[in-house]
């Protein structure tokens, strides 16, 4: 097996963040960072875990696998999800498995269609295509709105958001619970040790679960899957965004060249100022 150096698991692999937030021992960090995203507007006080592999109403509907799915003591029902990648259709996604807690409280016989709270969270390690210039979109609450009065139509359908990479506050600046939260999903892994900003019970719990070194045999080559499985998406990202910057380069290049020669400059002088090849320029 692979030789780990990280002190503490990546809570963005798969294994990481179900170990921190989808365990009913460690069931007391999912309570502290869901009322660390509610920030004072509820409590939630004890969670249960409901089956994270949920079916559609019939055999050829389809199903949806849950992070972390769980339901509070008021009846309240969470989907938290870690998605790493950027996917095509991921608000329709989003949309569509809200729609299993909902479905699920349906009942057979007399129903007047009383419905408990649904949340769907998000800690995206991306940025959503409208947001990616806006470095303040860090966290998005949305629900159903009146787009004429801009009230509130609907609360008990809420879909919250978090651009994960753009947290960028040093251990320093942590101030409310929310922030010593995201530091620890993004830098867990980069830790050797627990910084004195995180002196709250419930980060002792969690750099104890955290510790490869408490690993069996099993959990550690469970991690190692998970954390390959990550290092590839990652890899895979990064150069995509490496061939995408050459590309924009190229793109610029050529409109420059283009600029300029329709002012009339030689050809040789842009050739030199963009590196384009006279051929190349002369086709312009």
């Amino acid at each position: 097996m692979e030789q780990i150096v990280e002190k503490y698991i990546n809570p963005l692999t798969d294994f990481g963040f179900k170990r921190i937030f989808g365990t009913e021992f460690n069931k007391e960090l999912l309570i502290s960072f869901l009322n660390a995203l509610f920030e004072g507007e509820q409590e939630i006080k004890d969670v249960s875990y409901l089956n994270s592999e949920v079916f559609g109403a019939n055999e050829v509907a389809r199903k949806a696998i849950f992070d972390v799915y769980c339901q509070t003591v008021d009846g309240g029902k969470f989907i938290v999800e870690m998605q790493n990648a950027y996917q095509e259709f991921y608000k329709d996604r989003s949309i569509y498995y809200s729609s299993f807690p909902i479905n699920q409280q349906g009942r057979k016989g007399d129903w007047n269609y009383e419905l408990q709270p649904v949340y769907t969270i998000g800690i995206l390690n991306f940025s959503l295509p409208e947001d990616r210039n806006n470095p303040a979109s860090l966290y998005r609450e949305v629900k159903l709105m009146d787009i004429k009065t801009h009230e509130v139509f609907y609360d008990k359908l809420t879909y919250l958001y978090i651009e994960l990479e753009k947290f960028n506050k040093t251990e320093t600046e942590l101030e409310t619970m929310l922030d010593k939260w995201l530091f620890v999903l993004k830098n867990l892994s980069n830790l050797m040790s627990r910084p004195a900003q995180l002196q709250e019970r419930v980060f002792t719990k969690l750099f104890e679960a955290a510790e490869i070194a408490k690993f069996d045999s099993n959990e550690l080559r469970s991690y190692e899957q998970s954390i390959n499985a990550y290092r590839d998406i990652k890899n895979s990202l990064d150069t995509a965004k490496k061939e995408g910057k050459a590309e924009g380069k190229a793109e610029e290049k050529v409109e420059t060249a283009l600029k300029m020669k329709i002012k009339g400059l030689d050809l040789n002088l842009i050739s030199d100022i963009t590196g384009l090849s006279i051929e190349e320029i002369e086709q312009l």
